[in-house]
């Protein structure tokens, strides 16, 4: 690690082979903590390259307990997180919606790292069970339509990491890399992103996939598509910016989807929205996203997968799916 600090130290890159040769070390307890601290936080203060990335990405999924969906059509819900917004947990309620809607979601999430309230936070505190137990998550993809894949318990290599990552506080290229590992492979996904730089190099790297996908950024640095301002999106077939008003839906302020300031409070919005109690700003943002969502996986227009998502949470069919999940997870 010595070698590899001092050369990125001088401003030198890794190659992809050298890159996935790190991280495996990593998982194996070869380094010390202060030498993966420092190697985390060389990619705080330069550019990852695609080679880099794609060296991570591939030493990760290599290193994953696998879980096999392969008979469903799956498809992820997942933003990178490290955008500084605050937002609440707007793409775990929309894998919610989608689920409602009679698509397989397989959730791949963690705790918040540089945010307040992640994804298996809020999960936590509904009562869902986290497990890599394959019969669980086959029966919860089954009789709910969505499986919730705790990132920790499927990455081993993950375990050196974690804590470091805690202290830190701040975003690393850890969070970059969480959409693009889910450990059941899903068929589609639909991705947000922090940066429009990180939106080009997950297009690149899933082009050369057979994912179905759509990566979403905010321009005003969201990664979601959050109503407030334009949105890029980039799919296996086009690239576009589009403004709230071509989603057909108002535009809003970023204090009318703030998150709270605490997991508790998270938990509470995320309750709120899901059963039918949220304002419309929030019911507005959480079905923008699963539509998006449903239109990667069906290909048909967004008009058409807007309605079936504010359809799946006006019924309560997406509460039905939570309140199910929780009842198994007993």
């Amino acid at each position: 690690m010595k070698t590899i600090l001092n050369r990125l130290i001088n401003h030198e890159i890794l190659s992809k082979a050298e890159a996935k040769e790190v991280l495996v070390n990593i998982s194996a307890g070869n380094y010390n903590q202060s030498q993966i601290a420092s190697f985390l936080t060389v990619y705080m203060m330069r550019s990852i390259t695609i080679e880099e990335l794609s060296g991570f990405r591939e030493a990760l999924l290599e290193l994953c307990i696998p879980v096999d969906f392969s008979a469903y059509n799956t498809i992820d819900l997942c933003g990178t997180g490290g955008d500084g917004k605050d937002t609440f947990n707007i793409s775990t309620l929309a894998s919610f919606i989608v689920a409602g809607t009679g698509i397989k979601v397989a959730k791949h999430g963690n705790y918040g790292v540089s945010s307040i309230s992640g994804s298996s936070n809020v999960m936590e505190k509904m009562g869902v069970k986290f497990t890599n137990d394959i019969d669980f998550l086959t029966q919860s993809i089954e009789e709910t339509n969505i499986a919730i894949l705790h990132a920790p318990l499927f990455h081993p290599a993950m375990k050196n990491v974690g804590p470091i990552r805690k202290e830190l506080g701040v975003k690393t290229f850890f969070n970059m890399l969480g959409p693009m590992v889910n450990p059941s492979f899903p068929k589609n996904q639909m991705v947000g992103v922090f940066s429009l730089e990180l939106a080009r190099m997950y297009a690149y790297l899933y082009q050369n996939t057979t994912t179905n996908y759509s990566i979403l950024h905010g321009l005003s640095g969201f990664d979601e598509i959050s109503l407030t301002d334009e949105v890029k999106i980039i799919t296996n077939t086009s690239e576009n910016i589009l403004k709230p008003k071509e989603f057909h839906l108002p535009q809003i302020q970023l204090e009318k989807i703030k998150g709270g300031n605490t997991i508790e409070e998270a938990a509470k919005i995320f309750y709120d929205v899901i059963s039918g109690n949220g304002s419309e700003e929030q019911n507005n943002v959480v079905c923008v996203n699963a539509a998006i969502a449903i239109q990667t996986i069906e290909k048909q227009g967004f008009e058409n997968a807007l309605a079936k998502a504010q359809e799946s949470l006006a019924s309560g069919k997406a509460f039905e799916k939570l309140n199910h999940l929780i009842k198994i997870s007993r």
